[in-house]
């Protein structure tokens, strides 16, 4: 009976009360968590409840380098659907707090942990979609309306408190141009001119300002004026090559714009399929570098692969594709891929009129899974892209 107690009072005295643990070491240890089982450790008592406004556990969740991404997903209404995907539970939740922001809004850029939205009138929001703070930049006043606007690209910093950019491409593909917000000063920078460059040619290069007409192998008339989903209307990838900021989107004809920011060029990259082809596109940035997303239709099957660059041969090179038994079920459904990268992971969300899915890919072994299907109210959610953002609480607008 003596030996029961005494190991009762070892156990005892081995417990260690949360509440005589220093504030400091608490906030380090709680800023390794996956920010859901963090907002599940809030509702336990007050002291947990307070630390997401401290200052002070902001600087804690700063230092972990790199947090798992969660997507913030476009429904078919082109608008936020308020649900992300958590790569780190693998499951789909919803996103509460940017209900605060007021207006209809349409997600266009993400880095970091904030996504930057573009309201009905053309002005911009950038929001930290875990917190639901937002702040409205100030209005573009250099850029004409009658000018086309081809890309929004964002870039934050590492540090905190983080510092992003807004860069926006514009203009005549003839006669670009580009813009660049910068947070820390509060205003947009002067208008720089960009200089194009013949870096390539082809013997089915068109007029970027025409749209030129083909039958399709189904007999529809198919246009080469690409028509893009208004949440991918302006994707861009934004990249470091040898210390050179380049930042590539697409043409409405689906060439490939690549931007030399510090040298102020821009060219047109070769075609990896001729121009009267049909077949899906978008542009990614995986581990620092800019690939394309093909997916087209050979000999009766439906074919998804990536391509990158080679500046050196100037020519294309294939580094990964989806298994045929996969992309197989895209066949002759007209379908429209709209991927993001974060690091070597893919989400492609894959959707038609009869066909919606999404799909993750770990480049690394070129692993592909088809993810649950998203069901809000008791009904599936279609979804047509995806943002990705890492959810940080410290993250600032």
């Amino acid at each position: 009976m003596a030996k029961r107690k005494a190991s009762e009072d070892l156990q005892t005295h081995n417990l260690f009360p949360l509440d005589d643990l220093h504030e400091d070491l608490l906030e380090r240890v709680l800023a390794r968590l996956p920010p859901a089982s963090f907002f599940r450790l809030r509702s336990i008592c007050r002291r947990f409840n307070s630390l997401s406004s401290s200052p002070t556990f902001h600087i804690a969740c700063s230092q972990i380098a790199y947090r798992e991404p969660w997507f913030l997903m476009v429904d078919q209404e082109l608008g936020a659907a308020d649900v992300i995907f958590d790569i780190s539970e693998g499951s789909w939740r919803s996103l509460n707090p940017r209900s605060s922001l007021k207006k209809e809004v349409i997600p266009v850029a993400s880095s970091g942990g904030l996504v930057c939205y573009k309201t009905e009138t053309g002005d911009l929001i950038v929001s930290n979609p875990l917190t639901g703070v937002y702040r409205e930049l100030p209005s573009v006043t250099q850029v004409e309306k009658t000018e086309t606007l081809h890309a929004i690209s964002m870039h934050c910093t590492k540090e905190y408190p983080c510092v992003y950019k807004i860069i926006l491409v514009f203009g005549e593909l003839s006669h670009l141009s580009f813009l660049v917000f910068d947070s820390s000063k509060n205003k947009w920078e002067e208008e720089v001119k960009l200089v194009k460059k013949t870096e390539s040619s082809s013997e089915d290069e068109i007029n970027e300002e025409e749209v030129v007409y083909f039958l399709s192998k189904t007999g529809d008339v198919v246009s080469t004026n690409m028509q893009r989903s208004p949440s991918k209307q302006y994707s861009s990838v934004l990249v470091n090559e040898n210390g050179e900021e380049m930042l590539y989107f697409l043409s409405h004809s689906g060439t490939i714009i690549s931007c030399n920011l510090v040298q102020k060029t821009f060219f047109e990259l070769p075609r990896i399929l001729p121009v009267y082809f049909e077949y899906s596109i978008d542009l990614i940035e995986s581990n620092g570098e800019m690939l394309v997303v093909v997916l087209s239709e050979f000999f009766e099957s439906a074919s998804l692969r990536f391509w990158r660059y080679c500046k050196r041969e100037k020519a294309w090179v294939q580094a990964a594709f989806m298994p045929p038994s996969v992309s197989h079920q895209f066949y002759g459904k007209k379908m429209d891929v709209n991927c993001v990268g974060h690091g070597d992971l893919i989400f492609l969300c894959a959707s038609s009129s009869e066909f919606s899915s999404a799909f993750k890919c770990d480049l690394k072994g070129n692993e592909w899974m088809e993810l649950p299907k998203c069901f809000v109210n008791s009904k599936p959610k279609e979804f047509l892209s995806a943002f990705s953002f890492e959810p940080r609480l410290e993250a600032l607008v």
